[in-house]
């Protein structure tokens, strides 16, 4: 009787009082195996989840996504740089293409038969015009370059393909906008050549570009403008949109800036001339594009546009000296493994530089203080570039016969040569902007 009540009082209560009944070792177990497999499935559903956001990650294209890695990246660090303006920029960030030093691999090759890009960066008055001839006039390859001289175009497609590996002024034209900036150009290439090829292609991107003495080439663009040009179709874009009037508000009314003195051009307080090398090689969305770096200027945008220009520049695959042409082709070659069929040529005597030796020393005082980045700027890039020079020298155990016949290699065949030292270095209207062949 009594063990029949307790099996009774068990059946009756087990739902409301399962504790109280049960021996606690059996009750235990019991309350552990639906827990276990709970765990199992919410830790499954949480690994799912993970392995999705990877794979989307990596496989989405930048033209797909609402941003791409970097403009994600600078919305989170933005509060970051105004709390604690000019600390190194954090390593966390996501480099546009190949880094010089995972270049210098010994196993690395440029693959002209695969998918790599060489993306050039042209900065306004740095030699860029001659040094992008040289790039599809002059580089000894299995398959040169086809120059049209009616389009002022070259069509510079792989040995066995006709997808391109140059993506520059003189290849595809401007289609990253006029005299695209490291902005501009890491939003863009992409999904430009996506569309060129007719299909998302996993490439590697190979950036490279000129900077040149700040003084010199400020005058140098002084001198450009006051003929004349005025890059109206460049677009200024940042962040998925081109800035507004107010951001970059004109230095002149007209149609152009032609006749200006060297005082009013100097006079403009959001001149684009001022800076430019370190504007167009930094990460514009980290100062909020372009109205923290014209209108709202301060020191601590300076300080993040520097930090980010000078990371972006040693970053890149190669850039070059315009003061120091020889060892800007000797390193070119060497990172690449490319040969120019012809030396660069130095020239050290320039209209800039003859303008110079005409001002007075407030009036050079007074440009570097207008260029006062660009200036620190091209310190740090010709310690590294002079760095990168010795190591490869190092290395290169036939340096002395190459660095005497820098430029000397069989003659091309099937080149078509023409002229275009006549033309304008830089078009003035959108017209400039020209389309993949």
């Amino acid at each position: 009787m009594h063990s029949a009540e307790m099996q009774k009082s068990v059946s009756v209560q087990v739902d409301s009082d399962f504790a109280l009944l049960l021996p606690s070792g059996a009750y235990e177990i019991k309350k552990m195996e639906p827990r276990s497999k709970l765990r199992k499935v919410i830790l499954f559903c949480l690994l799912l989840s993970l392995f999705g956001m990877v794979a989307f990650g990596y496989f989405c294209p930048d033209q797909v996504c609402a941003l791409s890695p970097r403009e994600r990246m600078s919305e989170s660090l933005a509060l970051t740089y105004a709390e604690a303006p000019g600390r190194p920029l954090p390593d966390l960030i996501a480099q546009p293409g190949l880094s010089y030093d995972e270049v210098l691999h010994d196993d690395f090759r440029f693959d002209l038969n695969a998918h790599d890009v060489m993306v050039f960066l042209h900065i306004q008055k740095t030699g860029g015009t001659s040094f992008g001839r040289h790039l599809v006039m002059d580089l000894d390859l299995k398959r040169p370059c086809n120059c049209q001289r009616a389009r002022k175009r070259c069509h510079c497609f792989r040995p066995h393909s006709n997808e391109i590996w140059l993506f520059s002024r003189y290849s595809t034209g401007w289609k990253c906008g006029l005299h695209a900036d490291f902005t501009e150009l890491t939003a863009c290439v992409g999904g430009e050549l996506d569309r060129h090829e007719g299909s998302a292609v996993h490439r590697r991107y190979f950036y490279i570009t000129l900077l040149r003495e700040p003084v010199s080439r400020y005058l140098s663009e002084y001198r450009h403008v006051k003929r004349g040009a005025t890059w109206k179709g460049s677009r200024h874009w940042c962040q998925g949109r081109t800035a507004s009037a107010a951001e970059v508000p004109p230095c002149y009314t007209g149609e152009s800036w032609r006749g200006v003195t060297l005082e009013e051009f100097a006079a403009c307080p959001w001149n684009l001339a001022n800076n430019r090398q370190t504007r167009m090689l930094a990460d514009l969305a980290l100062v909020g594009c372009y109205n923290g770096t014209l209108r709202h200027r301060s020191s601590d945008t300076d300080r993040v546009l520097l930090a980010s220009a000078k990371r972006n520049l040693a970053a890149m695959a190669y850039f070059g000296l315009t003061e120091f042409q020889k060892i800007s082709q000797y390193v070119f070659e060497e990172t690449f493994n490319l040969r120019f069929a012809v030396p660069f040529t130095q020239h050290n005597a320039t209209v800039s530089g003859a303008t110079l030796a005409a001002l007075s020393p407030a009036q050079v005082a007074h440009i570097r203080r207008l260029n006062s980045l660009d200036l620190e700027l091209y310190d740090f890039a010709k310690n590294l570039m002079f760095k990168r020079f010795e190591a490869l020298k190092k290395r290169d155990s036939d340096f002395e016969f190459r660095w005497r016949h820098l430029g000397e290699v069989a003659p091309k065949v099937g080149v078509t040569e023409f002229d275009w030292d006549s033309n304008l270095e830089d078009a003035t209207t959108e017209k400039s902007r020209g389309k993949l062949a």
